[in-house]
């Protein structure tokens, strides 16, 4: 489909060079909080633009402030001590958007038919007990983080692509994604779904098994949005510009690092360096960096969101009476910022 933009995002690459110029809520130096979630590589764009100066151009400093799962990152954002997001949509953002004090903006994390998507996995114990493809999930556990999460989501994606009724599969909500992980290593859940740079580290041990795809499931997945409150939208647009602008300069280097890999590989070891800051920064970066380099999606050029997905997961959402029926998706989304297809 064509791009279609609203509010030209071109424009918003020149407003570093003219943060001088810039009216109507922001002023030099803003400080602002960030949200990511150090287990998660889709989390890197907004690290690179910190660390390559993309967000200092525009007048930004940046604090990062870390989280275990996307709703809790809502929350903060509604709460004002986060100012921006970028994870999933889940059923307590969308509740805060049905208040009126936040709004997705952008989009990040996405599929694509040339880029390896997220997995569906399954424990060894589960594949030897006859679970060796999706359909074969009727029946089954699925590890989750939350009741409305995006984990919640993808089950019931596989379920109606089988045919199956989304109450056969038995959702575990384990609130962390490493207790997800942890439960899929040993067998006490059945099935889960990642993104591939966690997937194909888990397959190496031989503990779970891949057994399908969630682009089987779901077209053009926008898997991960980037959100803010409302009053950053009303009252301080031109910092909502600043921002995208920053953060889309670190998508286009991830992208050219490790989707496209078209960087040098200097400069892509150095990316890689500054995203392990805050990354499975646990874990030293000779081990780290294979991770982080391995099964990378890409991010929506120009933080471009993909309005038909989103509306997608609003539908469901309300289909499994997650969120309230009054909820539109002018109340969840501000398109106004960049381009949307």
């Amino acid at each position: 489909m064509p791009m279609i933009s609203r509010r030209t995002f071109a424009v918003l690459a020149l407003a570093g060079t003219a943060a001088g110029m810039l009216s109507g809520g922001a002023s030099a130096a803003d400080k602002i909080n960030v949200g990511i979630i150090p287990s998660l590589t889709s989390h890197s764009p907004s690290i690179i633009a910190e660390a390559k100066g993309y967000f200092a151009e525009r007048d930004l400093e940046i604090e990062f402030v870390s989280f275990q799962s996307a709703q809790p990152m809502a929350v903060a954002i509604a709460s004002g001590d986060v100012d921006f997001g970028m994870t999933a949509i889940s059923g307590g953002l969308i509740s805060l958007a049905d208040k009126g004090v936040i709004k997705v903006i952008g989009g990040a994390l996405q599929e694509t038919p040339d880029i390896e998507g997220q997995k569906i996995l399954v424990s060894k114990a589960a594949f030897d007990d006859g679970v060796k493809t999706p359909a074969d999930l009727e029946g089954r556990s699925f590890g989750i983080t939350s009741t409305g999460s995006s984990f919640h989501y993808m089950a019931h994606k596989i379920a109606d692509g089988e045919g199956f009724p989304r109450s056969a599969i038995s959702l575990k909500p384990l609130q962390k994604v490493p207790a997800v992980i942890a439960s899929l290593q040993t067998g006490q859940i059945d099935a889960w779904s990642i993104v591939p740079s966690i997937a194909g580290n888990l397959t190496t041990g031989g503990d779970v098994i891949e057994i399908g795809n969630i682009s089987d499931y779901i077209d053009n997945y926008q898997v991960t949005t980037i959100f803010t409150s409302t009053a950053n939208t009303q009252e301080k647009p031109k910092l909502v510009e600043r921002f995208l602008a920053g953060l889309s300069k670190g998508m286009a280097d991830y992208n050219a690092a490790l989707v496209d890999k078209s960087m040098s590989e200097d400069k892509t070891a150095e990316i890689v360096a500054a995203i392990h800051e805050y990354i499975y920064a646990d874990q030293p970066l000779e081990k780290a960096g294979p991770r982080i380099r391995a099964g990378a999606m890409r991010m929506s050029p120009g933080a471009a969101l993909n309005l038909a997905s989103v509306e997608d997961q609003l539908e469901w959402f309300k289909s499994e009476g997650l969120v309230p029926d009054g909820v539109t998706m002018d109340k969840l989304v501000d398109p106004g910022f960049v381009e949307t297809r």
